[in-house]
């Protein structure tokens, strides 16, 4: 898949402008502060409904403007899609071909884009909650059940939090519906849980040769999916859904103390080994960089493997963060089958045939212009 067209209204620093693009590789050129990232932001926004450069959408919408429009043509093998979403105050409206989509579960999904930005390092070196965020991203694009299912956790979750700061230190306001509470809790947390296990083992079977190919043979790379409680790769639903309910049995009187839901996916987090030896702790800046970077190319071929569609790479002056020899292995993975969006501030020093082909777009001030 590839977009074939985006416009924006009211969006950051752009009033309004449209623009074109070829499935190929597209770079953006400009000084910084001048508007590339948010475009390659604007297209990450109109495929997942949410940026990854702020939790506030109003960050998005151009000062003293009610509204922002980001719309974009989709083409796939079989269809071409019109995309459109709507940032206000009042919240977001979604449409896919031209319908309004009543829950934004199921509009995430229609247009699959990868993004790798330096933040992305952070993957590796960063805290469990970026980790958790890839996690839950990545597997939405593929699975509107698993965003959906999030969402609905992601409300108990609120719920019994409030019941536990509220009533924490008064046990007979607080029982019964701590109970009704967790039992939603485990049921929303069952099927998130062995859907992580399920990504995680797809993504190290694509991630594994992919490091091992940079690293000419010299690394094996492991991921491992670590839950908040005992359970492995191996256990099945009910035995997933027993731990759960052991666990919160045996924090019950810690979580009415702290007055906070101490289990469950919220808590849980990815690690990254390499010939055995965990990478966070570990690896050098190097063998860190090298992970991010195998993790993201093995996005693309999963993304591949799940919908039979390349989705859109955008590389947001990431390439200037990697050494000839990364920089190098990924343009060489992605010539000729990934739409690719590369920001920089120059190309000189990046010698590549697949930038050499590229289109090239000029933006100042909040303006784009194609060279």
């Amino acid at each position: 898949m590839f977009i074939e067209e985006l416009s924006l209204r009211n969006y950051r620093n752009y009033e309004n402008v449209s623009l074109s693009f070829r499935n190929k590789v597209n770079v953006l050129i400009g000084e910084n502060a001048q508007g590339k990232t948010n475009v390659m932001e604007s297209i990450y926004v109109l495929a997942m409904a949410k940026s990854h450069r702020t939790s506030t959408d109003k960050d998005l919408i151009q000062w003293d403007k009610e509204y922002a429009k980001i719309k974009g043509t989709i083409q796939k093998k079989e269809d071409r899609i019109p995309m459109e979403l709507v940032l206000s105050k009042k919240g977001k409206k979604a449409k896919v071909n031209h319908l309004e989509q009543a829950k934004l579960s199921r509009y995430v999904g229609h247009f699959n884009v990868v993004m790798f930005a330096p933040e992305d390092l952070t993957i590796v070196k960063g805290s469990p909650q970026v980790r958790r965020r890839f996690l839950d991203m990545e597997l939405g694009q593929v699975s509107p059940i698993y965003l959906h299912t999030l969402g609905q956790y992601m409300k108990v979750l609120q719920q019994r939090n409030s019941l536990l700061k509220k009533y924490g230190r008064q046990p007979s306001k607080l029982e019964e519906m701590y109970d009704v509470y967790t039992e939603q809790l485990v049921q929303c947390a069952v099927p998130i849980m062995a859907k992580r296990f399920q990504f995680i083992r797809l993504l190290e079977t694509w991630a594994a040769p992919i490091h091992a190919g940079i690293t000419r043979d010299k690394e094996a790379l492991r991921i491992f999916y670590k839950p908040s409680v005992d359970v492995s790769a191996e256990s099945d639903l009910t035995m997933i859904e027993a731990a759960l309910r052991e666990t919160f049995v045996k924090k019950r009187e810690r979580e009415w103390e702290r007055g906070v839901t101490l289990a469950g996916p919220h808590r849980d987090d990815l690690t990254f080994s390499i010939n055995d030896r965990d990478v966070q702790t570990f690896g050098s800046q190097g063998q860190q960089r090298t992970t991010a970077l195998s993790v993201k190319l093995a996005e693309i071929e999963l993304i591949h493997g799940e919908i039979g569609e390349y989705p859109v790479l955008l590389l947001d002056d990431v390439l200037s963060e990697l050494d000839d020899h990364r920089q190098s292995h990924l343009l060489h993975t992605i010539q000729g089958k990934v739409q690719t969006f590369v920001t920089t501030t120059s190309t000189e020093g990046i010698h590549h045939e697949t930038l050499e082909e590229a289109e090239t777009f000029h933006v100042h001030q909040g303006k784009v212009t194609k060279t």
